[in-house]
């Protein structure tokens, strides 16, 4: 048995800097501060803790199911943990970077998280555009939905309620995608919860400066989690090699090439290369692929 098995158990539902509020199991929640200087628990994590006054210092973090990574200009951050699946929003108005998303779709699969894909603004003629660069991803099993959450948003909830019902999903969309609407659409009132948050934090600062944590129901069996900003997923812990294995569409064919250490970009008998010759691999993702083989490389030296 754990050594911090005496203490208080509390799951991490809100966090900025070095600031967490932890939530009980039976709903209470206490403004928390780290053991020491590093501060490593991020929003979803369990965590082992006693009160100080009227606050709590957080001693122990529980292992953890999975863990997703971010990335910013100097360094990999971890910023979200025990998800059962990641929602990424998509629209043609304004266009969705096909890039972005691979990366998002990348990150879930290393981590062993299952993610669907959610397209908003059905309604407008760019969404026919957006399906089109859509049409890889469906092919290759990803779910991929379809509303429009503003002018529809009765049946837009009909769509989502089940899908997001027991489980705690990691909402991702970059600016203009809608993922502001399906938050105040699926949380009554996350506007003032967000600010309360954001208050007891001591912030300060808007709600899009903390990832957050929303229960869906009042059995608090559905979560939702809102990060700020559409992350830049950090994939520095993936090998060139394993990459492949992370993308459905190369990893169809890479068990075909001549070489068992092939990279797919210039090899004699390439079985990737050839499907996308076929058209079976479409070209945006290949580009995609060798974007990030070349990021890795670079990292690595």
């Amino acid at each position: 048995m754990s050594r911090f098995a005496a203490l208080d158990l509390g799951r991490v539902v809100a966090a900025h800097g070095r600031h967490y509020l932890v939530e009980s199991p039976e709903g209470e929640r206490t403004i928390c501060h780290p053991r020491g200087k590093k501060s490593e628990a991020v929003v979803g994590d369990w965590v082992r803790w006693q009160a100080t006054g009227d606050e709590g210092v957080i001693e122990h973090i529980e292992p953890r199911r999975n863990l997703l990574h971010r990335q910013d200009e100097w360094k990999t951050k971890s910023f979200a943990a025990n998800l059962d699946q990641v929602l990424v929003i998509v629209a043609g108005e304004p266009m969705f970077s096909e890039s972005q998303l691979a990366r998002a779709l990348i990150a879930a699969d290393s981590a062993g998280i299952d993610a669907h894909v959610l397209l908003n603004k059905c309604d407008l003629p760019q969404a026919g555009a957006a399906r089109e660069r859509l049409a890889p991803y469906r092919a290759m099993g990803v779910p991929v939905h379809e509303t429009a959450m503003k002018t529809a948003p009765q049946p837009a909830r009909a769509l989502l309620e089940p899908l997001l019902a027991g489980r705690t999903t990691l909402v991702l969309g970059p600016s203009g995608m809608g993922k502001s609407t399906l938050i105040n659409l699926m949380v009554p009132g996350a506007a003032a919860q967000t600010g309360e948050i954001s208050a007891a934090l001591n912030t300060g600062r808007h709600t899009t400066t903390t990832t957050t944590w929303y229960w869906l129901d009042a059995a608090r069996q559905s979560a939702l989690i809102d990060s700020p900003g559409f992350q830049e997923f950090g994939l520095r812990h993936v090998e060139a090699l394993q990459l492949p294995g992370l993308m459905p569409d190369l990893r169809a064919h890479a068990g075909g090439c001549k070489f068992y250490n092939c990279t797919h970009r210039h090899e004699p008998g390439c079985a990737v290369i050839a499907a996308v010759e076929r058209g079976e691999i479409s070209a945006s993702r290949w580009r995609i692929y060798g974007e990030i083989c070349d990021e890795l490389a670079r990292e690595r030296y």
